[in-house]
């Protein structure tokens, strides 16, 4: 429920200018996330999301991430559209998707894929942690 709300306020709340390496780190996160889960290689999908996001993909699925990630509906990855950073959160808007990332010690993770807009209303999000 915590992603689900962040994407929320991620979605809404104002963002100030970032650099463009900074950008290009986390847009190259969101595409190396679909590229693998296209590819079949759920390891290396898995290795790009959250821990609450990988821990609630696995209680969803009765299922190990590397295995979970690969039945789930992510699109193709198709051109990034916009990246926009909020501090430690970032939104990565692509052709066919939205993703919702974090930063961690370790760098950006996903926290939310396969996100789709409806409006007012907080995204619909085939990935999110819990």
């Amino acid at each position: 429920m915590a992603a689900f709300a962040m994407v929320t306020v991620v979605a809404l709340a104002g963002g100030c200018a970032d650099s463009d390496a900074r950008r290009d780190a986390i847009s190259g996160v969101a595409v190396r996330l679909l590229t693998a889960a296209g590819a079949g290689d759920g390891a290396a999908a898995c290795a790009l999301l959250a821990p609450d996001t990988v821990e609630a993909l696995e209680q969803s699925a009765g299922a190990s991430c590397a295995e979970a990630v690969l039945d789930e509906d992510l699109p193709e990855p198709a051109g990034v559209r916009r990246v926009d950073v909020y501090g430690q959160w970032a939104r990565v808007v692509l052709a066919d998707d939205t993703e919702f990332l974090a930063a961690f010690p370790g760098g950006w993770r996903v926290v939310a894929a396969g996100c789709r807009s409806r409006g007012e209303r907080p995204y619909d999000c085939v990935l999110q942690g819990g």
